[in-house]
């Protein structure tokens, strides 16, 4: 159900500071750097529990064409896609047991995805692949994996329960070394990079965290020998354990109901509420999906984003929770035309600011829209619209939850996109629960950790098991996220090029790293439908190497005007971003608090669709502009 602007029954003054008390309760001077890394005595955090059989080999020493390092859905989509172009002597390496990334390593107890099936899934078309629902769980986007893996026989192609260390390039034999912890050494005339954004898991650094006596585990690396269960629920060695989770996050939003089902006492801790929305799942009607015609994936995929960056085409084919609010946006602004309806799907994303919108659009659409705006403020006018749909989503946990306090803590915030939205149609419903108690700790995080539990507040909480649903790194440096170093020409490292921000052409190549991709969001198109933006990274790359081996070419660099030109064209379009995150609550998504300040680290301002639709017109010119090309690796 959509939110009404028109007649809302709201005071947008007391909303507005509302939020800013409830973000400055959260602040804090410390940042990323509440978190602990994961090594040393945290090392078991970041182990294999999944793998039956751990494979005891002799070191390689070999030389491949490709190197992708990566065996999640963008390593997979890499390979298929440079597999359909003609190049089958290549690597993925891979530091789990099997492909699937973070599917593979998230599989905790209601993992699923937030995004619709049909279009999250990749390749659904070359596969025949029929999804169940819509939107999948965990156990199925990992067999889909296996799927892909096998469809473009990319188990011969794998080195599996191994991970990278080190990247090298050698200026004398215009080749990659790839060193590994199980003492390989392989070498490569490329090397593709596609670790992950939320690839590492972070704790938090609480006092006492070394001092618990309990059993604890990290949801990315789910302990069921010890919960028993499996990803569909039933966690019945729980029964008889008074069990703890530090977070509620997207990630405990989807893990809490089965703990609350099962465990004979729960304890959530919260620092600060999700927005939880309708799910409304349903089962995928076979007779429809059979009847899609060729072209219906790309079509849909791009229907979502054209929502999403303000480029509305009529139906939406998706229908989703994500959409619903730039529906709203189309009804409040119909009568306005496609530039401002765009416009004020911008706005949603980051508040107004009128010297973005002289610098970043042409002359002439800047000039259009500031005569609109001196007529009708389409900030406030969006403002309104996410109002409406917050103050939904506030009345839907007030109606649900019984207990009016508890049903006030769950209570979010802040604008609906400074954390990522969550759908769930039985967490709410979980506190309801007599066993089940939320902690809400009004954004101060927790006093300690000790021998028997969890301290907050005067009052120990004494707990047979702590579960850290604490998230990923994001904000920190490349290397330590990859968990390896990267040396280009003459040593240079890609944390000293990146040090002072971001450089890159068409967030894929680095000046410095010939022979080098790096998949990312980052200088990139970024997405809610990740799997899109790696699917096109992938065509992109294919088609980087094809022309290369059609024009007889073996090396391939950013050029220095290539790298400068695109880096600004990321600065001249980044979207006010700074002024709106400083607002959010602290998050991932604002870097704790301290958003990054170089605006040459966002992605493409233009959105998705767009940098989509930019690659595809470089490709159709056919000249490689902006990359060196040389018919030999040596200088």
């Amino acid at each position: 159900m959509a939110a009404n602007i028109e007649n809302f029954d709201f005071d947008p003054e007391k909303l507005r500071q509302k939020y800013r008390e409830e973000r400055d309760k959260r602040l804090r001077s410390d940042g990323n750097d509440q978190y602990k890394e994961v090594k040393g005595d945290f090392s078991y955090f970041v182990e294999d529990p999944y793998v039956e059989e751990k494979t005891e080999r002799e070191s390689l020493k070999l030389h491949t064409e490709i190197a992708i390092i990566g065996g999640g859905f963008g390593g997979m989509l890499a390979a298929a896609r440079i597999r359909e172009a003609g190049f089958d002597d290549f690597k993925i390496i891979e530091k789990g047991g099997d492909f699937g990334g973070t599917w593979y390593w998230n599989r905790y107890p209601g993992a699923s995805c937030d995004i619709e099936s049909y279009i999250y899934f990749p390749l659904l078309e070359e596969t025949g692949f029929v999804p169940k629902r819509k939107y999948t769980n965990a156990p199925e986007t990992l067999e889909y994996c296996g799927v892909i893996a096998e469809k473009f026989k990319l188990y011969e192609n794998s080195i599996l329960q191994t991970e990278v260390t080190e990247t090298k390039w050698s200026d004398d034999s215009g080749l990659w070394t790839i060193k590994t912890n199980k003492g390989d050494e392989i070498t490569a005339n490329f090397v593709v990079h596609s670790n992950g954004p939320l690839n590492r898991p972070k704790l938090p650094a609480i006092d006492g965290i070394n001092d618990y006596k309990g059993h604890t585990f990290h949801t990315s690396r789910w302990d069921y020998e010890y919960t028993g269960g499996s990803s569909h629920g039933d966690l019945k060695n729980l029964s008889d354990k008074r069990v703890a989770i530090i977070g509620t996050g997207a990630t405990a939003v989807q893990c809490i109901p089965h703990l609350g089902a099962s465990a004979k006492e729960l304890f959530v801790f919260q620092r600060t509420p999700s927005s939880i929305d309708v799910r409304a799942n349903k089962e995928t009607d076979e007779d429809w999906f059979a009847s899609m015609k060729s072209g219906w994936h790309e079509k849909r995929r791009a229907n979502f984003e054209g929502f999403l960056a303000g480029e509305f085409s009529g139906e939406d084919l998706v229908n989703d929770g994500w959409t619903e609010i730039f529906r709203t946006i189309l009804s409040a602004f119909r009568a306005s035309g496609p530039s401002k309806l765009r416009m004020a799907s911008w706005v949603l994303l980051a508040p107004f600011n009128k010297d973005f919108y002289k610098k970043g659009l042409k002359p002439y659409m800047a000039d259009k829209f500031m005569n609109f705006v001196g007529k009708e403020n389409i900030s406030n006018k969006v403002e309104m619209v996410d109002f409406a749909k917050m103050e939904q989503i506030r009345a839907r946990a007030e109606e649900i939850v019984k207990d009016s306090n508890v049903a006030e803590s769950l209570k979010p915030y802040y604008r609906q996109f400074c954390k990522r939205p969550c759908f769930h149609d039985e967490y709410l419903d979980t506190y309801n629960r007599e066993n089940v108690t939320l902690v809400d700790t009004q954004g101060k995080g927790l006093d300690k950790i000790t021998e028997k539990g969890i301290f907050f507040d005067g009052k120990e909480y004494e707990v047979d098991c702590i579960i850290f649903a604490t998230g990923f790194e994001v904000g920190t440096d490349y290397t330590r996220r990859s968990g390896y170093e990267i040396y280009g020409r003459k040593g240079l490292s890609i944390m000293d090029k990146w040090k002072d921000g971001l450089s890159t052409m068409h967030g894929m190549h680095s000046r410095g790293f010939p022979n080098s991709f790096f998949f990312g969001p980052q200088q990139a198109g970024f997405t809610a439908n990740y799997t899109h933006s790696l699917d096109e990274q992938s065509i992109h790359l294919a088609y980087i190497l094809k022309s290369m081996r059609e024009k007889n070419m073996s090396l391939v660099e950013a050029s220095k005007e290539g790298e400068e030109n695109w880096v600004k064209t990321i600065i001249d379009n980044s979207r006010d971003m700074l002024s709106f995150q400083e607002s959010c609550t602290p998050g991932y998504y604002n870097n704790e608090g301290k958003p990054m300040q170089a605006p040459q680290n966002n992605p493409y301002g233009g959105g998705a669709l767009n940098f989509f639709k930019l690659m595809k017109k470089w490709r159709e010119k056919g000249d490689l502009k902006g990359l060196e090309l040389s018919s030999n690796n040596y200088n």
